[in-house]
């Protein structure tokens, strides 16, 4: 059986871009394929988050994961410190790694430029720790968004880098998984980024966010003042939100709103009224949910030990066959 690995960090609530990017394919292969999903609580260390925080972050995010679809009984789930042969892997991977490489990577370069005072080496070397998650269980697919394709291709540039190191075929080269489909990419309301916590609250719809924010915020996405010729094309900003259309209310209402912005007839308003409603219909059963999860701690940690022990037998065994094929 091909093997699966997925991760998320422990930073607040998941989103829809986070679902649709990955999250839904995830859930959908668990029948098919040997799935790892682990809570990237060491990669979160990178922006110093207090323990208390982070024990709850790594409850929050679990109960979203469950609340979405992924089943304790189908998938590995684990949190990511509990796994100390990941860190030891890494540490290996860190020896190939080049300070070159690593610094033209897309996510470092923009962390740094956001945040100078905050330029770690947990931060620099933020791929070798992702390739450790993912070969440790010597993936065969990872679920990926179109941001983190770079990180995938370091992984496989790491683990043949290894191959070639040693004269070994042991790694694999872990391919994006999408169904045959391109890796979706969940606009933002800002009109002009991908959804994402870090492009602020208000351009994200989460899974628990309440019915009335729900609507504040997609009342406020950002548009333009309609088309000026007929069958025009669309610029980004309202491309986006067409796009948000037809991943949540469907290619009908998307074709319905296609048609009136065609013949200048567009009403933003009551397109985004339609959008919000059927957006508040998707995001209530996940909201209502991870609310009743959110009330079982002991659940939340009984499914994060047995996923640990779990996750473990494998990647006791990949250490061990790296150790022996670097030579210690």
């Amino acid at each position: 059986m091909k093997t699966v690995v997925s991760g998320v960090r422990p930073t607040g609530n998941l989103h829809l871009g986070n679902y649709f990017g990955a999250l839904h394919n995830f859930v959908k292969m668990q029948d098919d394929y040997k799935c790892y999903f682990f809570i990237a609580d060491l990669h979160s260390l990178t922006t110093h988050p207090n323990p208390a925080d982070l024990k709850s972050n790594v409850h929050n995010i679990l109960a979203n994961y469950l609340a979405a679809g992924i089943v304790p009984e189908k998938s590995v789930i684990y949190a990511q410190s509990d796994l100390p042969e990941t860190t030891e892997l890494y540490l290996y991977l860190n020896m190939l790694a080049s300070l070159g490489e690593l610094s033209r990577c897309t996510s470092f370069k923009d962390k740094a430029r956001e945040n100078p005072a905050n330029i770690n080496a947990g931060l620099l070397t933020y791929p070798t720790l992702m390739a450790a998650d993912i070969l440790i269980h010597k993936a065969d697919f990872v679920p990926v968004g179109k941001d983190q394709l770079q990180h995938l291709e370091m992984t496989r540039t790491f683990a043949n880098r290894f191959n070639a190191m040693y004269n070994v075929k042991y790694f694999n080269e872990p391919q994006a998984f999408n169904f045959g489909e391109k890796p979706l990419k969940v606009p933002g309301l800002d009109g002009k980024s991908k959804m994402g916590k870090s492009e602020g609250e208000m351009n994200a719809i989460y899974l628990s966010d309440t019915d009335e924010a729900i609507r504040k915020k997609i009342m406020r996405a950002v548009t333009d003042s309609g088309p000026t010729a007929l069958g025009q094309e669309k610029p980004e900003v309202i491309e986006n939100i067409f796009s948000l259309v037809r991943i949540i209310s469907g290619e009908e209402t998307y074709n319905f709103y296609n048609g009136k912005y065609n013949n200048m007839e567009i009403r933003y308003g009551d397109m985004k009224k339609q959008l919000a409603e059927d957006t508040v219909r998707f995001v209530t059963p996940f909201r209502e949910k991870i609310i009743s999860l959110l009330a079982d701690k002991k659940y939340l940690d009984d499914v994060l030990a047995e996923g640990a022990a779990q996750a473990h037998d494998s990647a006791k065994k990949t250490v061990a066959e790296v150790r022996g094929i670097i030579g210690f």
